[in-house]
């Protein structure tokens, strides 16, 4: 039988239902080393599912650059300088254009924002992280986002009327427990990882997009995503919450847009991967077939460059990716990272292969040389996962991000976890989803507020129930 990649993508919805059916709508605003992006997402309480409205994405370079007596707090992987003025302003137009193309007002349409980012890894300290997030927030206030759509209602008279009897907050109140997983405890996760939040995003995200297909993707479960850094979660068996009990970490897109700065078809510092192949059809199977041993090579080659392992005691940072593994360890918590070299001190030998493969086979074959490598990428992660013993018999699998679920991805990522023997039908386990860090923003949003919807648990275990009871008990105590 042939494995079968259960792609999640959301259906479309009508402006003239969002006006009139109980839709909670989100934005989800996230500043990323590539792309920038507010995704608008509308959930219907009385089903549980999430649409997406839309999306509208800019190029992180494309922000301005620094005024005058502008002081720049960080970088993107590329080298791209911020400042908090300049950051406020990329997100205040980004939000506006999405809010304008929905046709909905920003004032009294939009239910709540989050706000989040995946530029952390390039930073030296937590302090950045907090400047980076205010400024999040001041683009947010100057699109004209009111305060109180940013932060749990203290009451449930702060929530919008029509959603007030979805709200269970007279029941349960928003504990830091996302979906059912609460954080590393004894801290708020970003001190032993940076991209911490990512990692509770994703998760959250693609729990939410698999009730668009028939995997049960509830604890335990693994999630990666593979934006240009990467993040993600293992989680416990635990009930009523599930523990944070591995996070992932280091390079992830980074490594497809170093292979095609090789290429000069991009430019050769902030040049990526995307820009590529949304105009580049994938190789044909016959091209795949007869350049099966050349593509098998340059992989082999590539992943002679590329480190996978549990993060060593003694790093500061990995993958370029700030880390604690000493604090990790003392919480129970195992990261595991990807690097290319240290810190990507090997990413130019990407590139040159990159050129090699493009000189002598052409684009197509970089596009499944990079297919496969990042395949191998995921099967050597949840391999290290597995000899952590973070796996368990009733594990699911979801992967999310542009480096993990375009292209031949998901068939590749299939057949080599088959290979692994993790489960009989590993088809039914895994999951792929598009935008599982802003679904994940919704899903947040919802807990923040309490909006439950029993009827279609996102907490508790695979195949079990609700798990307000249990939290209702134990809130109690």
């Amino acid at each position: 039988m042939a494995l079968k990649p259960r792609i999640a993508e959301s259906p479309q919805v009508r402006l003239i239902d969002l006006k009139s059916k109980p839709f909670f709508i989100v934005a989800s605003v996230e500043v990323g080393n590539t792309t920038t992006k507010s995704i608008l997402t509308a959930t219907n309480m009385d089903t549980g599912r999430t649409h997406i409205i839309n999306k509208v994405v800019r190029m992180t370079r494309d922000v301005r650059p620094p005024k005058p007596g502008e002081v720049v707090f960080g970088k993107t992987l590329t080298g791209v300088e911020l400042t908090r003025e300049s950051v406020a302003e990329l997100v205040k137009s980004t939000l506006t254009e999405s809010m304008e193309k929905a046709s909905l007002d920003i004032k009294t349409d939009l239910n709540f924002v989050v706000r989040s980012t995946g530029v952390v890894a390039g930073f030296d300290s937590p302090e950045e992280v907090g400047e980076f997030i205010k400024a999040l927030a001041d683009g947010c206030l100057m699109a004209g986002v009111p305060p109180k759509n940013m932060t749990p209602p203290m009451s449930i008279s702060n929530i919008s009327k029509k959603l007030q009897k979805y709200s269970k907050l007279e029941k349960v109140i928003f504990d830091g427990a996302v979906a059912g997983v609460v954080p590393p405890i004894g801290s708020t996760g970003v001190e032993i990882v940076a991209n911490e939040m990512e990692g509770e995003l994703a998760t959250a995200g693609i729990k939410e997009a698999a009730k668009l297909t028939d995997v049960d993707f509830r604890n335990p479960c693994i999630s990666i995503d593979f934006g240009t850094t990467l993040d993600g979660r293992i989680t416990s068996p635990d009930q009523p919450y599930a523990k944070t009990i591995g996070n992932f970490c280091g390079y992830a897109g980074a490594i497809p847009d170093a292979i095609i700065r090789g290429s000069k078809i991009v430019d050769s510092k902030v040049g990526t991967a995307l820009e590529v192949f949304e105009k580049q059809k994938p190789p044909s199977f016959i091209t795949l077939k007869m350049k099966a041993k050349a593509i098998e090579d340059y992989s082999r080659r590539i992943h002679e460059l590329i480190i996978i392992e549990k993060v060593p005691g003694d790093r500061k940072r990995y993958g370029s990716v700030p880390v604690r593994p000493d604090a990790a360890e003392e919480i129970g918590v195992t990261l595991i990272g990807c690097d290319v070299g240290e810190n990507g001190s090997n990413m130019g030998k990407l590139s040159a292969i990159g050129m090699e493969i493009c000189k002598s086979h052409g684009l197509p074959i970089v596009y499944a040389v990079i297919d496969e490598v990042m395949a191998g990428v995921v099967c050597r992660l949840i391999e290290v996962a597995k000899k952590e013993g973070l796996i368990f018999e009733d594990s699911t699998f979801g992967i999310t991000g542009r480096a993990g679920i375009t292209g031949n991805k998901p068939k590749l990522i299939l057949s080599c976890l088959e290979k692994m023997n993790l489960a009989p039908k590993i088809d039914e386990r895994v999951v792929f989803v598009d935008d599982g860090l802003a679904r994940g923003a919704a899903v947040m949003a919802r807990c923040m507020n309490s909006l439950g919807s029993p009827q279609n648990p996102l907490g508790g275990r695979h195949g079990g129930k609700c798990i307000l009871a249990q939290r209702m008990k134990m809130q109690e105590k």
